[in-house]
């Protein structure tokens, strides 16, 4: 299957907490972080989720996040840090590339954002996703 979401990492099933209608899912990356997805209990079931389970990880760039400095105080849980690979501007967006650990993730940003951060190649941000906005596919 193809999709057109560009975030897309690979790791396995850490933990798995069941509730009546939702589940959150802990998911180990290849990188070594973990980042935590938050899909019906049904989801579960269908993609046949156990400990151990390979899946992919993916989040659309519009619901990646960046931050330039400590991230405190915050309840977004997905917070992979990392280095900008790339910036690419357009009229009114940007695509920003961010080489993590295991991977890369690419948020679409405002370009008032890319001058207001001051984000450039080479620079250190920290990804920040929704566990919401995060589903999961089988490996």
């Amino acid at each position: 299957m193809k999709l057109s979401i560009r975030n897309q990492l690979t790791g396995a099933v850490s933990d798995i907490a069941a509730g009546e209608a939702v589940a959150a899912v802990k998911v180990r990356l290849s990188g070594g972080q973990t980042v935590t997805s938050v899909i019906t209990s049904e989801a579960v079931g269908d993609l046949d989720l156990s400990i151990g389970s390979p899946v992919r990880v993916l989040a659309k760039s519009t619901e990646v996040s960046l931050a330039t400095g400590g991230v405190e105080g915050l309840s977004i849980r997905n917070r992979l840090p990392g280095k900008i690979t790339d910036i690419t501007t357009g009229g009114a967006m940007a695509d920003v590339k961010v080489g993590v650990d295991g991977g890369e993730v690419t948020a679409a940003v405002t370009r008032d954002a890319v001058a207001e951060l001051d984000l450039a190649p080479g620079a250190s941000v920290v990804a920040l996703i929704k566990s919401t906005e995060v589903s999961l596919a089988d490996a």
